[in-house]
């Protein structure tokens, strides 16, 4: 039971980081005025935010080696990261909703996730297929609830 009680210890503030991540990202690759603020200016806003409890130093230089957001390929798009475990989680809340010992129910949420998710895969816009397999835009409640939040 102790062991089960730490696994979700920190997951809210790294939750909180990854988003931060994210805005700061988009923030910077569309709102970005160099004449108004600097980057560092810009990760101070974001961060009272998102991490008030661990805002950035003044010497802070994070941002010169975050390269995934400015040489990783991911210009404003590493909030995808989070998003993908929104959308994994509610995915397989699916297979909970039916009941994971419901293995008749599971077998029909399986092809229908085998039907929308996987037959379709990038042939079809990514937020028509999700809604085709939950009936509904993705929710991050599961995630949420995976998380112990």
């Amino acid at each position: 039971p102790e062991v089960d009680d730490q696994k979700n210890f920190g997951v809210g503030m790294m939750s909180c980081r990854q988003i931060l991540f994210g805005l700061l990202d988009m923030e910077l690759h569309s709102n970005f005025d160099a004449e108004t603020e600097s980057i560092f200016d810009v990760h101070r806003r974001i961060a009272s935010k998102c991490t008030p409890y661990s805002l950035p130093l003044s010497e802070d230089r994070f941002l010169c080696t975050f390269s995934h957001i400015f040489a990783g390929g991911y210009s404003a798009g590493y909030y995808s990261y989070k998003w993908a475990e929104v959308m994994s989680a509610d995915a397989f809340g699916a297979f909970e909703d039916v009941g994971l010992e419901n293995e008749e129910k599971v077998r029909e949420v399986g092809r229908k996730f085998r039907d929308t998710v996987l037959s379709l895969g990038g042939g079809v816009e990514p937020m028509a297929v999700f809604k085709q397999f939950r009936d509904r835009e993705p929710s991050p409640e599961a995630l949420l609830r995976h998380n112990g939040l």
